[in-house]
């Protein structure tokens, strides 16, 4: 089976490198790229495919990841919390973890606001947000975490920016665009740049509650 699999990656690389110098014409794929580009008014034609022309599937994408965290939080209501949470300790980790929360928490912002014109998106920077605050989880004390969880209301910001960015989907759906400005620029795209830092806020936001509970029931090690 390997020599099957190597024979046809062979196959395929040559059929590429043929086709790339036999053919001088723009294929219809990358055509089709530069025409959504110019629909879109982003350089990121992933995120004008999945908040322009694909939008209802990121809706219903946004939903489910909503739908998976109320279903953690169901499942896991009944089981008595854990006793103690094993944490990392030593300066090294600690110092560490914090330095690389902080550069996910930067990434994170980077993503959210310029996902539009770079590889990236809301998606992408939801994960980052993630990612910083599961940094964090490893070094810092459940308790405090969750206790800044509840003062901040980040349940509430949660929630609320699934309503704002089904809001604006809809709004986007029925036809209505923002003007979409020079391509390449900052605030082109209409809603797309909005509807990216509303998913961003969203994933990170979830994904910290997600955080919260699988350290109170499952701990973290």
């Amino acid at each position: 089976m390997r020599w099957l699999y190597g024979g046809a990656t062979l196959l395929v690389a040559l059929w590429l490198i043929i086709a790339v110098q036999a053919g001088g014409a723009v294929s219809p794929t990358v055509e089709a790229v530069q025409v959504l580009a110019l629909e879109t008014g982003v350089p990121n034609t992933v995120a004008g495919l999945i908040l322009r022309n694909r939008l209802y599937d990121t809706v219903f994408e946004v939903v489910v990841f909503s739908t998976a965290i109320l279903g953690a939080k169901y499942l896991l209501a009944d089981e008595q919390p854990t006793a103690s949470v094993a944490q990392f300790s030593d300066i090294p980790s600690v110092v560490l973890a914090r330095v690389g929360a902080t550069v996910s928490a930067l990434i994170a912002v980077e993503l959210a606001i310029r996902g539009h014109l770079t590889p990236g998106g809301g998606f992408a920077a939801g994960v980052a947000g993630g990612t910083a605050i599961g940094l964090i989880a490893v070094t810092a004390s459940a308790t405090w975490m969750e206790e800044i969880y509840a003062r901040w209301r980040a349940d509430l910001w949660e929630k609320l920016s699934l309503v704002a960015f089904i809001g604006v989907a809809i709004v986007s759906l029925v036809g209505w665009q923002l003007p979409t400005g020079e391509l390449g620029a900052l605030l082109s795209g209409g809603w797309i740049p909005v509807l990216n830092i509303l998913v961003a806020i969203k994933v990170a936001l979830g994904s910290w509650a997600a955080i919260l509970i699988f350290i109170r029931y499952r701990g973290l090690l």
